[in-house]
């Protein structure tokens, strides 16, 4: 379309609306109305139509920069008759130049920021943004400047960047804390006729630690009683901080005063409130106000803001101790005190004090705590707090005795206290040593003199300071004409030694060795001990291989010839037996049957008759004659063993007969002593047995039936006349006090 002539130029103003802009015109036209011209392209037939007589174009509507900046048309000329073109297609591009039709909009309708308090001039708050859709390449459509609207004078925005800065210095939280800022964004440079956008800006001013902890009053007082026990809250004092959150903590302390050492100030964490509270126990008798200065401080504290004065205050807390009805207190925490075992009963061991604490000054009895004393070992007496005991002691039965001990008030009988004593049994030499063990030892046949075939060690009970020495000796009636001898090795240790070259176990297989053992403290104690030594057959390295072994080797055996005479014996009864006829045992049998069982009354010889009578118990006398028993002449001489060898020779041990009123469990008891030490005795298949009711009681009826009918205490004391076996009855119940009175 070489020919084609544009009436008018190809550049629009967005503003465009119905106005023709564009005019088309061939070359081939000759205006007779034969052509018509076609328009193709971006927005033909919609955005842009062309009148196909003339050519002219136009635009529908309102054109948009913002939405579409260029168009690309193309036009042609055809012959209205055939559609055949005259003219080759021709392009053309339309532009629309831009107005200032658009204002500019913030990123953010509404910003927050914040802004420490007290900030110096020009600390940057916030930065604001607004853009313009304006071609920023046409004029000054898309130029945008910023100003304040509200918020001055406290904070200003740079026109270029849109920054917020504080303008004020000094801005107190505390005065103000939240602050609201419209910042406007124009366009055009900010020249009239520009258009503009606005935006609000909340600032809120956040805390810093300028501002020390005041109490609100400069003196508080408060009361507690002197019973209150360490940790009591007494009371509560709070300072106020206007700051929040941590630069409101606030610690509390006690700097001076008189009960500094008496209470204690700890903070609340939630609410901020100093606790006082008793550190220790108060005493109203030795002093009843004490004055305190507590101070309260922040413990974050901002150095920058030191210059504006110290960030603590102080204030006096006065308190006021009431007196109370105190218990007895005693002089020590607990009481230790000594005695020695052998003492007597009634012996003083020592004393406790306790006494009122209060101005009164009421008097105190003392008692034993008879749950700590049983067996009322000790007493006290009720005025003196004296300790002394009323039985007798044994340390070896008992070390340390542990009771307690109570004070009463007597005028108020609700007001008493504890204390515990610790007594402990001094010891003294009461008990003899005795072997640390049961000694039986050999002796080879060959054994040379001197040779050491034993050694021998001690125990005692007791528990000297000095520590054990023990001597080891044979007893005078042995030491003479004694096959051996006992060395004391000085080590509470001693050694029995051979005195001769050999033995012959066929003269003599055992020895009794009586060792005397003395424990050398005072006053000196001893005991005789027993070794048994017996002579045995040993090797050439003296190891024993045989003593009379043969009789425990074959303890329940028989020989060979006492077996065939056995069955010998069984073999001739059994033939007896076949060759009796049977007619001779039917009359005998018959004639048995006839014979009564006893043949008269008085005929009772050879015959048994059971009574199942239980008898008259101890007391009857008349059943059994008991001499026999107590009369050891009357007993048939021991007799040896036939089964086995006798390993020694001995003599029956004679032992003197018991007096008439000699109690039957005592001589049981003695018998039964010398038979476990008697090594003649019987060792096997033989057993004794001793049983002993006991004597009958002196008591009357225990029984309490009676007791109902009385309205008063029941009297015990009878309890003491009835004899030994009821001391430990007349001791719990004989008297209403066993602490023995002023």
């Amino acid at each position: 379309m070489e020919d084609t002539k544009i009436c008018f130029g190809n550049t629009l103003q967005e503003a465009t609306s119905t106005t023709r802009f564009v005019k088309l015109h061939s070359d081939q036209d000759k205006g007779d109305g034969s052509l018509k011209y076609i328009l193709s392209g971006d927005g033909a037939g919609d955005l842009f139509i062309i009148n196909e007589n003339t050519g002219d174009i136009q635009a529908t509507r309102r054109l948009d920069r913002e939405e579409k900046p260029t168009y690309i048309l193309r036009a042609q000329a055809v012959n209205k008759k055939t559609g055949i073109p005259v003219e080759p297609e021709s392009e053309f591009v339309i532009k629309i130049h831009d107005i200032n039709d658009n204002e500019p909009i913030f990123t953010k309708e509404v910003y927050t920021a914040t802004v420490p308090e007290m900030s110096d001039v020009g600390t940057v708050v916030v930065q604001v943004t607004a853009t313009d859709a304006d071609d920023p390449t046409y004029g000054n459509s898309a130029k945008v400047v910023y100003s304040i609207l509200q918020g001055q004078p406290y904070f200003s925005v740079e026109s270029e960047t849109g920054i917020i800065k504080t303008a004020l210095f000094n801005m107190d939280r505390e005065n103000k804390e939240q602050y609201q800022v419209v910042i406007q964004a124009k366009d055009m440079a900010g020249q009239m006729g520009g258009l503009s956008g606005t935006t609000t800006v909340n600032i809120t001013l956040t805390d810093v630690n300028d501002n020390p902890p005041r109490f609100p009053q400069s003196t508080y007082q408060f009361t507690t009683p002197e019973s209150s026990p360490p940790g009591t809250s007494i009371g509560r004092i709070k300072a106020t901080d206007a700051d929040v959150g941590e630069n409101a903590a606030i610690q509390y302390s006690i700097t001076e005063g008189e009960g500094l050492d008496m209470f204690d100030v700890i903070t609340d964490q939630e609410t901020q409130e100093g606790i006082i509270t008793v550190k220790k126990l108060l005493d109203f008798e030795k002093k009843k106000v004490y004055t305190l200065k507590v101070e309260a401080s922040n413990p974050h504290v901002e150095p920058r803001f030191l210059y504006l004065g110290p960030f603590k205050d102080s204030a006096t807390v006065r308190i006021v101790v009431e007196d109370v009805d105190e218990p007895p207190v005693f002089s020590k925490l607990a009481y230790i005190l000594q005695i020695r075992e052998d003492a007597q009963i009634n012996t003083a061991i020592g004393s406790v004090i306790a006494q009122d604490p209060d101005a009164a000054r009421n008097p105190v009895k003392y008692s034993v705590d008879r749950h700590t004393d049983l067996d009322r070992i000790f007493n006290i007496h009720s005025g003196n707090g004296s300790v002394f005991t009323s039985k007798l002691l044994d340390r070896e039965t008992l070390l340390w005795h542990n009771i307690t001990v109570i004070a009463t008030e007597i005028n108020n009988p609700k007001q008493s206290s504890r204390v515990p004593l610790y007594i402990k049994v001094l010891d003294v030499n009461d008990n003899a040593p005795e072997f640390a063990e049961f000694y039986e030892t050999f002796v080879c046949e060959k054994a040379k003199a001197d040779q050491l075939i034993q050694t021998l060690r001690a125990v005692d009970k007791d528990d000297p300071q000095s520590g054990h020495q023990f001597s080891f000796y044979l007893a005078p009636e042995a030491a003479s004409g004694s096959n051996f001898t006992i060395h004391d090795n000085k080590d509470n240790t001693a050694g029995i030694l051979t005195r001769k070259n050999g033995y012959n176990r066929h003269e003599m297989s055992t020895y009794l060795l009586p060792v005397v053992i003395s424990d050398n403290d005072h006053p000196v104690q001893s005991s005789t001990g027993t070794v048994t030594v017996r002579v045995c057959a040993c090797d050439h390295h003296g190891n024993m291989q045989s003593c009379h072994a043969e009789a425990l080797v074959h303890p329940t055996g028989l020989s060979t010839g006492a077996l065939v005479a056995i069955l010998l014996c069984i073999v001739i009864l059994l033939g007896i037996i076949c060759h009796i006829p049977s007619d001779v045992g039917e009359p005998s049998r018959r004639q048995r049957k006839k014979e009564p069982l006893i043949i008269s009354k008085e005929d009772i010889r050879d015959n048994v008759v059971s009574y199942n009578d239980e008898g008259g118990g101890e007391e009857d006398t008349q059943a059994f004659d008991i001499g026999t028993l107590r009369n050891p002449e009357a007993i048939e001489d021991s007799k040896l063993r036939r089964d086995i060898v006798p390993e020694a020779l001995f003599l029956p041990r004679r032992t003197p007969a018991a007096r008439d009123n000699t109690d039957v469990r005592d001589f049981i008891s003695q018998r039964l002593k010398e038979n476990d030490a008697d090594p003649a005795a019987p060792p096997y298949d033989s057993l004794a047995t001793y049983a002993y009711e006991g004597t009958g009681s002196v008591a009357d009826s225990l029984s309490s039936l009676e007791s109902v009918t009385t309205d008063g205490d029941q009297d015990y004391d009878y309890l003491s006349d009835w004899g030994p076996r009821f001391k430990k009855l007349a001791d719990l119940y004989g008297g209403a006090d066993s602490d023995k009175d002023s």
